[in-house]
């Protein structure tokens, strides 16, 4: 039996009763996942990356929706916001806080929400992301039961964050969970939106979660995307966005956990004014892999776009790079930046980068830039010379390129949590009041 053979036997596990058109387009997925199997380094979008350990595995699916309490105050994060908690992909009412929602803002499970606005969800579910663009987009539409729909009225401004907790237990048997993630903004909306990666340190599973945001004419989302599963977890995540004119999509896309983690970030500019800014950190180390791949299509003319990706890497840990910007030919008058810069701990460490520029119109401002080095040993003696010990001068540097992306976190509780598991997990495990008292002392000084 094929390795797509044996996953798709699980679907005979899940529970039925599907809508006729839930269970069109979830045959549609299983028909196109079996067709595509599973990718190989021979595949140029995956020549970097082995999936080896997932095609191998025998992933179970969930049954309940159970977290310790303990724990769970333990990975959330400490912020006052409407939150939408699954685990193990299953919705968890107990966990989540969506009382009180505002006019104009709807955030339900997607079970719920194909039984109670069908219409509305299958016109839009599917509809960036579809079961072509990679055997995991189609796994996942042959296996999502359950996941997050976000839904904002036009001149809507949400007044806290929407946080969307997706929970990773430890149980005997790994687990698969293939959450379905949409966010439709209408015109003038604005909010914040978080996805988050969490659980016990002991897990082992396997997620593959889809997420298709549609921005209307002047929407503004801020979409975080924080990812600090175990390290024995694997994390699959495909990101779809559909922007018209005038709108502004701020990504900032943080990876710290996991010991397989590939990203695809796809953005189609396709109305005038449209704006998108992408902000990426990542983290690793031991054996760590991590892969981000991503696109803009600038469509419409006059678009932006601005890309500022940062890789630190330690011990044998790899990471993976690729940024492409397409440029159509009617998209004149066009701004795209990209820049991917990486920090090496470790002479066993690497990083595979490729930023592409693809341009077919004629009047464009565009640049693209790819480093990777070490740190600077000048910097380091000059830290040095003012009195500071070699582990405390590296940790500030390490912060200090860190920081050029973490500026840009406009949610301080995430900004934090990042930079303190960045400072713990420095080969001196430093504490983050500890460097920040350094630092303040070297600037008065």
């Amino acid at each position: 039996m094929s390795a797509p053979e044996r996953f798709l036997e699980r679907l005979t596990a899940r529970r039925g009763g599907d809508p006729s058109w839930v269970a069109a387009r979830r045959q549609a997925g299983a028909a196109r996942f079996e067709a595509m199997g599973f990718p190989t380094r021979r595949d140029e979008q995956w020549k970097y990356t082995d999936v080896r350990r997932i095609a191998e595995g025998d992933f179970a699916l969930a049954t309940d929706a159970e977290f310790d309490s303990a724990r769970f105050d333990e990975q959330r994060l400490d912020i006052d916001a409407y939150r939408l908690v699954l685990v193990d992909g299953l919705f968890s009412p107990a966990l989540s806080e969506l009382d009180g929602l505002p006019s104009g803002v709807s955030i339900e499970p997607l079970s719920q929400a194909i039984v109670a606005n069908h219409e509305a969800v299958g016109g839009s579910l599917g509809r960036l992301a579809g079961v072509d663009f990679s055997p995991f987009t189609a796994l996942n539409t042959a296996f999502a039961d359950e996941g997050a729909i976000v839904r904002l009225a036009s001149g809507t401004v949400v007044d806290k964050p929407i946080y969307v907790l997706l929970l990773s237990r430890a149980n005997g048997q790994p687990v698969m969970s293939h959450p379905r993630i949409l966010i439709e903004a209408g015109a003038r909306a604005e909010a914040t939106i978080i996805e988050h990666y969490s659980g016990e340190s002991e897990a082992a599973n396997f997620t593959n979660v889809v997420t298709e945001v549609l921005l209307d004419r002047g929407a503004i989302i801020d979409h975080y995307k924080l990812q600090e599963a175990a390290l024995t977890d694997l994390h699959v995540a495909s990101i779809h966005v559909d922007q018209g004119r005038d709108s502004r999509f701020n990504s900032y896309n943080m990876n710290l956990g996991g010991a397989l983690v590939r990203t695809d970030l796809v953005t189609d500019l396709n109305g005038e004014g449209a704006e998108a800014a992408y902000n990426g950190l990542f983290f690793v180390q031991g054996r760590q892999h991590v892969d981000n791949h991503t696109l803009v299509n600038h469509n419409a003319p006059r678009t932006f776009s601005n890309e500022n990706y940062k890789g630190v890497l330690d011990d044998r840990s790899r990471g993976v790079f690729n940024g492409k910007v397409f440029v159509k030919k009617d998209a004149q008058q066009i701004e795209a930046y990209q820049n991917n810069a990486n920090l090496l701990l470790s002479d066993r460490a690497e990083i595979d980068t490729k930023p592409e520029l693809v341009i077919y119109a004629d009047d464009v401002k565009c640049s693209h830039g790819a480093t990777t080095g070490q740190l600077d040993e000048d910097a380091v003696y000059a830290l040095r010379s003012r009195g500071i010990d070699e582990p405390m001068a590296r940790a500030l540097l390490t912060l200090a390129f860190v920081g050029e992306v973490m500026d840009k976190v406009r949610l301080n509780v995430i900004a934090e949590r990042v930079e303190r598991a960045v400072a713990g997990r420095l080969p001196e495990r430093f504490n983050l009041a500890d460097l920040v008292e350094t630092a303040e002392a070297i600037q008065e000084a």
